[in-house]
């Protein structure tokens, strides 16, 4: 009872900061910055201290606004900002955080790369540093979404509705074809590093994942793991394919790579089935995650080694390896892995030539014939 009361008292207080941070905005309304007055009192609103999600509403007015008024986009950045760092309460710090996600969700291309360059330039931040000391659930919870949310503005809704990363120039590689290493060594990395920040998101406790915003910014966050995790997948379909083509220290950067990737297919699995059980959306559509198991990474960095020291310009037989590497390789509930080893385990055989081979002394001596073992 005397919770329920504290928490009725919050909302009230907050509902009479909302009033009075809009009461100020709009004595400040003149005529030749209203579209801006405007735009601050649509943030103010969409986050207020009331516990139902952000209205369509004020999605819909905040990017109108934006639309008809040039150059806003940086304001609306700064006034965003501003209500994520002086808030102290948690309810409206994960709305100001939602509303970041559903601009970059919701708006024109043009719209997102300006939202991103305001981003670069410092107007649009996303700190949480009020919860920073805060060992708590729901802390915990809003510092992994902001973290996310910045690797997120990195990103880009293409033409067909998909993530893609933003990508700036690099390192050219010249003996290669362009498409399959700039999938390797440019965004396979930028893949890893979002699910990174995915897996941060994963809910450690019921409490904020009983919330109903906290859902839905759960909901939005594993919709884009499941497009990114499927571009991770060709990506890594891609580097097995090339593995053997590539330099030597561009193999250890691919068993890197895989390494990481191991990693995280395993921890992705538990993540997914742990939102299957708490999440209330039961028709997100999820991917079946083929877990990596380090064995195979090792055992492929065991050839690409033996390629490195053998004299031969024959690479060892490993189609097994290539074709099975990176598949499915343990059941459902079966944590044994020592059994995955020996498809990728490179297998040498030792001949006895029958070929005698005589051997003569510079003083003309004839020596006794020896055998030679050809391995």
């Amino acid at each position: 009872m005397g919770v329920h009361i504290q928490n009725k008292i919050r909302l009230a207080l907050g509902s009479v900061k909302d009033h009075a941070s809009i009461g100020k905005a709009m004595i400040y309304n003149h005529h030749d910055r209203k579209a801006f007055s405007d735009i601050e009192i649509a943030v103010l609103r969409a986050t207020g201290h009331d516990n139902g999600p952000i209205g369509d509403k004020y999605m819909h007015e905040i990017l109108f606004l934006v639309s008809n008024s040039p150059g806003s986009i940086p304001f609306l950045a700064e006034r965003i900002s501003r209500r994520l760092c002086k808030t102290r309460h948690r309810l409206v710090a994960l709305k100001t955080l939602s509303l970041i996600h559903r601009l970059l969700r919701g708006g024109n291309r043009c719209f997102e790369q300006q939202l991103r360059s305001a981003h670069v330039s410092g107007h649009l931040q996303m700190s949480t540093n009020s919860f920073r000391k805060c060992s708590d659930p729901w802390s915990s919870f809003l510092r992994s979404y902001a973290a996310y949310l910045e690797e997120r503005v990195g990103w880009a809704i293409n033409q067909a509705g998909k993530l893609e990363p933003v990508m700036f120039n690099g390192l050219e590689f010249g003996c290669y074809e362009e498409k399959s290493v700039d999938m390797v060594f440019r965004k396979l990395p930028k893949c890893q590093a979002f699910i990174d920040r995915v897996l941060d998101c994963s809910p450690r406790d019921i409490v904020p994942v009983a919330d109903s915003l906290a859902q839905a910014a759960l909901v939005n966050t594993l919709k884009e793991s499941f497009q990114v995790y499927i571009m991770l997948c060709d990506g890594i379909e891609i580097l097995i394919n090339m593995f053997f083509d590539l330099t030597r220290p561009a193999r250890a950067l691919a068993c890197d790579i895989l390494k990481r990737a191991s990693r995280q297919s395993k921890e992705l699995h538990d993540l997914y089935e742990t939102c299957k059980r708490v999440m209330e959306n039961k028709n997100l559509e999820y991917p079946n995650v083929q877990i990596i198991t380090m064995d195979h990474v090792l055992a492929l960095e065991q050839c690409s080694s033996f390629m490195s020291t053998s004299t031969s310009t024959t690479p060892p037989p490993l189609s097994d390896c290539l074709t099975t590497l990176g598949k499915e390789s343990k059941k459902e509930g079966n944590g044994d892995n020592g059994s995955s080893s020996s498809q990728f385990s490179c297998t040498m055989e030792t001949k006895i030539s029958k070929v005698w081979v005589v051997f003569e002394e510079d003083d003309g001596e004839l020596q006794v014939p020896m055998a030679m073992d050809i391995v």
